[in-house]
């Protein structure tokens, strides 16, 4: 029996924090799936992490399993693509809209083989002041199966002045798995005059192969008693990294890496080239509004890394949508459009 209903299982007590245990508009392929969940037999440690699977039902990717704990929730819809295109889009959003001074989120997401899922948010991922020197944490760990793709494009995060969040992405893929990642953060709240006043931003993205490490990277941005962010940063306010790796997005790494490669050469040998507005700093030298950097990795190059650096959120929208629009016919909709 096949259903789609959302189902409420109710709520619990867990460290103190009521937690409420749901499926939402989720297909289930069994009744047993249900019955478990209503009647407790499910792992009590699975529900406090939080769980996400996306396994073939019929014919189409569907999210079988959907667990969430306070202060993370998950938002699944019936529709949110062409219907025609196989794919599951799941957004990821937190109560009170941001991310509070000692949160601890954590969840696993597991994509079948053959299905293909999207992962993003609603907004930008707020995170609050610091309070006590608490520092806020995020953890996501991923399965990718053969033939699979799994596309995370959330938008930017902004941590507010003092803010402490630490963020650790974990991707276990196999031969034939395809991913997408999109990890970037912004210089924090202008109109309120914050530019880099965060203490401490952390963001740590692994990718093993069969269990062995493939891809494993780590950036710190931590304001010191010598010299602050925003000074290393200069006139830049946003950062950013973009991971594609699989057979189903080859095509989009040769395109990315001639795009890139073409347009640093214009910035570099040509400033007027194309109008782009570029940033005088303070002894004169024009610097571009968006400098990126792409290399492959792994073995036959099966994986490609843009690190990006933009003087403003908005640029670096403009090149995610013109770098990734090609997705389309893949995920149903364009990304950042």
């Amino acid at each position: 029996m096949d259903m789609h209903d959302s189902v409420i299982v109710g709520f619990r007590k867990s460290g103190g924090r009521r937690v409420r245990e749901t499926r939402m508009n989720v297909r289930v392929s069994t009744e047993r799936d249900v019955s478990d969940v209503i009647r407790g037999r499910v792992d009590r440690k699975e529900m406090e992490r939080g769980k996400i699977v996306v396994e073939k039902v019929g014919s189409q990717s569907s999210v079988t399993r959907c667990f969430s704990q306070y202060p993370l929730k998950f938002i699944i819809p019936t529709k949110a693509g062409r219907s025609d295109i196989d794919a599951v889009w799941i957004y990821t959003l937190t109560y009170g809209g941001g991310i509070v001074s000692g949160d601890c989120i954590s969840f696993d997401l597991i994509i079948q083989d053959a299905c293909t899922a999207v992962l993003t948010t609603q907004a930008s991922t707020k995170v609050y002041k610091s309070v006590a020197i608490k520092c806020s944490q995020q953890i996501m760990e991923a399965r990718i199966g053969s033939d699979a793709l799994l596309v995370v494009i959330p938008d930017p995060v902004t941590c507010f002045s003092t803010a402490r969040y630490s963020q650790k992405q974990v991707f276990r893929i196999v031969s034939g798995s395809s991913l997408l990642v999109v990890d970037w953060i912004t210089s924090g709240r202008h109109q309120s005059g914050e530019k880099w006043d965060f203490s401490l931003y952390k963001s740590t993205n692994h990718i093993y192969l069969d269990d062995k490490p493939l891809f494993l990277d780590t950036v710190l941005l931590e304001n010191g008693n010598v010299t602050s962010i925003a000074e290393r940063m200069h006139d830049y306010q946003v950062i950013a990294m973009v991971i594609l790796l699989g057979p189903k997005l080859q095509d989009i790494q040769d395109q990315v890496q001639e795009d890139v490669k073409k347009m640093m050469s214009e910035q570099l040998h040509a400033p007027s080239a194309g109008g782009r507005s570029k940033v005088c700093n303070s002894v004169g030298y024009a610097k571009p509004s968006l400098i990126a950097s792409c290399n492959s990795f792994g073995p036959k190059g099966i994986g490609v890394i843009i690190r990006i650096s933009a003087t403003t959120t908005e640029a670096v929208y403009r090149f995610l949508h013109r770098q990734l629009a090609s997705m389309e016919p893949m995920v149903g909709l364009c990304p950042y459009p």
